[in-house]
């Protein structure tokens, strides 16, 4: 179990019994109330439970207890185990299943065509009990995934889809064993054993299709480092897992390895394969102070790097999170397929008992009411409506993974898809985040060291340019505190000395004098009752920021400039890109005012920032995205995060949940087509078992099948939009 900086305890349960939307809704309610756990998230495609424990502390017993008494057996999940071994063994037992049921349904079939063919009296007797001696241990044996998982959900005092399943294949095979010990002419061995086996057939190949749209989470696992040398005071070096690697830790890695945890180079150069951060396979040279990502492969020479965060922390760790977190929102679609699974076993026993009762008083033929129910049973099945949105979540966060976009929540995905606004940051959104000291600032020797020790204790990409730009000089400084949307502060020598936003800076200098938040294109400096000096900034605009603009643009939305840098340089960048409105000096709380002005208007807003000042703007988006050179606060508040340079990313985030919002319609299309087809037909009895089994499982192959299907045409359409309208 793992801590979290929430101060809460977080564990993954793996539950192998989750089968459907139904179960997804049992397995939450059942941990609701459950003695520790704050929050459990059931995850269909990856058959997991994410649970949010009181604190780091809590037992977990409880939770598994609790599961186990309501028929789903679950254990902790092992971190270090393969993430598709458990994948492989289901899919091993359930072909030897399908073989055994192939097998026994071509030896019955070849029994029934003698019947068939006229054989009568002891003849055909001898066939029947023939038929039942294969039959039954076939049942046996290929029924387990359906017997067991019905057996545990009854006595558990529920009903899961392979009630009546189970039931409709051992009311076939009852039926016959009863006819063949009463000498009857019609045995349905045949019928049972091969509907067994088409329904078999149907969940080996529904068990392929989820491994293929889950395959982006798996493949990380193959990408962590499974532990590292650490280099001791001594120069002795001893080799340690990747969950005892700890911050400050000296690691010598080799040519060949990958980087086990987030670091910094301290000394050797080498080649880095980065394509898991940035997208782009060239290799990127690299040296002492450079930063280093958990995943990524270091290509050609030795180096020494020393740790920043540990295993659990890191870059690897919050893309797998991400990315396994993908289908667990509930959205709207996901909410209507939940309710939908929880109807479904009540409703299909009562309708196939009706069905059964309507034939008998109309016909009065037993045996024929009992398949005629038996069809209903088995072919209304709610697999393709409680798949139509999750596989096709899982499936959107394979490709988005595959452009550098790491997605955290399934509900964000249909959040993207209705946007009709975007708001972009300017400073390390807009632009590349890493500007230039161009000139400016304090002529002082002494302040311009101060002005870089206190650029050098800040994130914010113009700090970090002062700092670059400004050789480092030692200064003592006390009380330091950086505050979002203004600056960082510290005291020099018994006076306060601030970096960053002109207005804010001046209020500490001579006379209180408030400067004007719209001079320079950089951050001010100044010490109490000193002058205030402004630094002049050159920023350089992100790759794809243009076409990005006028791509949503171009699709009928409008597009805003909300920059907290100062006149000058939001005009700059704005005459270079066509937004709609551009607004600079903006504040935190400013930001957040304009994204309440929009949602008041009716307006979907997607959130584009990077920096601590964006956080509150992040989270109070409709829906948010933020680089991967974000702050860490940002990272977090984003829906979204995108690792590659070019802006082009949340465009192509757009397009993908457009098309994910196509596909999850389709399959509810499908998925009730088939329903309002198919449950007619077999209450009216022109469905027979066989035919039920074929359609029930051929409806979720073919959802399954829709939801990952690679696409063949952008979904990103294009239309005219109203003229460019700029204000201040």
């Amino acid at each position: 179990m793992q801590g979290g900086t929430d101060g809460r305890g977080h564990c993954r349960l793996s539950v192998p019994s989750i089968s459907c939307g139904k179960c997804i809704g049992a397995v939450e309610r059942a941990l609701a109330d459950c003695e520790g756990v704050v929050a459990a998230r059931a995850n269909l495609t990856l058959r997991q439970v994410a649970i949010t424990l009181r604190d780091p502390e809590t037992d977990p017993l409880p939770a598994l207890e609790k599961l186990q008494a309501r028929g789903y057996p679950a254990t902790l999940l092992d971190p270090a185990a393969p993430a598709d071994a458990t994948d492989s063994g289901v899919a091993s037992s359930l072909l030897r299943s399908v073989a055994v049921a192939g097998f026994g349904a071509a030896n019955i079939m070849l029994l029934s065509v003698s019947v068939w063919a006229g054989a009568e009296g002891s003849a055909r007797q001898v066939f029947h009990i023939v038929s039942a001696l294969i039959a039954l241990p076939v049942v046996a044996y290929s029924g387990r995934p359906f017997f067991g998982s019905a057996l545990r959900a009854l006595k558990a005092g529920r009903l899961n889809m392979d009630v009546p399943i189970s039931l409709g294949v051992l009311l076939a095979t009852g039926l016959s064993v009863f006819e063949t010990a009463m000498n009857g002419r019609h045995v349905f061995f045949d019928a049972a054993v091969v509907l067994l086996f088409f329904l078999l057939v149907g969940r080996y190949l529904d068990q392929l299709m989820r491994a293929k749209a889950r395959s982006a989470v798996t493949s990380l696992s193959r990408l962590a480092a499974r532990g590292a040398m650490r280099e001791l005071p001594d120069g002795t070096t001893t080799y340690l897992t990747l969950d005892q690697l700890q911050p400050d830790m000296v690691l010598r890695i080799a040519p060949g390895e990958r980087i086990p945890v987030d670091g910094c180079i301290l000394d050797g150069t080498t080649d880095l394969d980065r394509s898991l951060v940035t997208g782009e396979h060239a290799p990127v040279p690299a040296g002492p102070n450079a930063p280093v990502e958990a995943g990524i492969l270091n290509l050609t020479g030795a180096i020494r790097m020393r740790v920043i965060r540990p295993a659990e922390s890191s870059f690897l760790a919050e893309v797998s999170r991400m990315l396994a977190a993908a289908e667990q929102g509930r959205g709207v679609y996901v909410r209507i397929a939940d309710r939908a699974a929880r109807l479904y076993a009540p409703v299909v026993h009562l309708l196939a008992a009706l069905t059964l009762v309507g034939w008998v008083l109309a016909t009065g033929r037993w045996y024929e009411s009992i398949f005629i129910a038996i069809s209903v049973l088995i072919i209304t099945c709610p697999c393709a409506l409680g798949l139509a949105v999750p596989v096709v979540h899982v499936a959107a966060a394979g490709r988005l993974f595959r452009e550098g976009i790491m997605m955290k929540d399934g509900s964000a995905l249909e959040r993207l898809a209705t946007i009709d606004t975007a708001v972009f940051d300017k400073t390390g959104t807009i632009t590349t985040g890493t500007p230039v000291l161009t000139g400016g600032g304090p002529v002082s020797p002494e302040e311009r060291a101060i002005a870089s020790a206190l650029a050098s204790r800040s994130l914010h990409p113009a700090s970090r340019a002062v700092a670059l730009g400004i050789p480092a000089s030692p200064v003592a400084i006390e009380q330091l505190r950086e505050t979002p949307g203004c600056g960082v502060e510290a005291v020099v020598g018994g006076r306060r000395a601030r970096l960053g936003r002109p207005d804010w800076v001046a209020e500490i200098v001579t006379g209180h004098r408030t400067a004007d938040s719209t001079a320079g294109s950089g951050p001010a400096f100044a010490l109490e009752s000193g002058p205030l000096s402004t630094f002049t900034i050159a920023e350089t605009l992100r790759d794809g920021t243009v076409e990005a603009v006028a791509a949503f643009r171009a699709a009928g939305m409008r597009v805003e400039l909300l920059s907290g840098d100062g006149k000058e340089a939001a005009q700059t960048i704005a005459r270079d890109i066509p937004f709609d409105r551009v607004a600079w000096g903006a504040t935190p709380a400013q930001k957040i005012a304009r994204l309440e002005e929009l949602r008041a208007e009716g307006r979907h807003v997607l959130m584009v920032g990077d920096g601590l000042n964006d956080t509150a703007a992040l989270a109070a988006a409709h829906v948010s995205m933020a680089p991967g050179s974000a702050s860490d606060a940002g990272r977090l508040a984003a829906d979204f995060v995108f690792t590659r340079d070019s802006l082009d990313a949340v465009t192509g985030a757009y397009r993908i949940a457009r098309r994910a919002e196509t596909l999850v319609r389709q399959n509810f299309g499908l998925a009730i087509l088939y329903n309002c087809i198919a449950i007619p037909l077999a209450v009216a009895g022109y469905v027979t078992p066989l035919l039920a089994a074929i359609a029930m499982s051929t409806s979720s192959i073919v959802v399954v099948a829709n939801s990952i299907r690679p696409e063949r045409q952008p979904t990103f359409r294009f239309a005219n939009h109203p003229a460019q309208e700029t204000a201040g």
